[in-house]
């Protein structure tokens, strides 16, 4: 359970993140599907990248204090990740309608 943790803050972030942007941003717009799985896809790749870049929890205790600036890595990246994945999409798919 340890090493799924960081995994899980992930890609529920980066599903938060993705739904900020899409209600957001109008050119984001697409359907709540897609918006999920950029957001879960975004979230679990950006925070990985920051979450390693601050001191990942894998392996670690999660409740010990060095882990939680993991954690709050993988949060923070997860909300980035997935923000700026479904902001793309979004962008992507709004172009290829015209």
């Amino acid at each position: 359970m340890e090493s799924a943790l960081p995994i899980i803050v992930q890609v529920i972030t980066g599903v938060v993140g993705g739904q900020a942007v899409g209600a957001a941003l109008k050119t984001a717009a697409m359907g709540q599907l897609p918006k999920l799985l950029s957001g879960g896809i975004g979230g679990l790749a950006g925070g990985t990248i920051l979450g390693s870049l601050l001191g990942g929890a894998t392996g670690a205790d999660p409740t010990s204090s060095g882990a939680m600036g993991g954690l709050l890595g993988d949060a923070v990246g997860g909300v980035g990740g997935g923000a700026a994945l479904t902001g793309v999409l979004g962008i992507v798919l709004n172009a290829l309608k015209k």
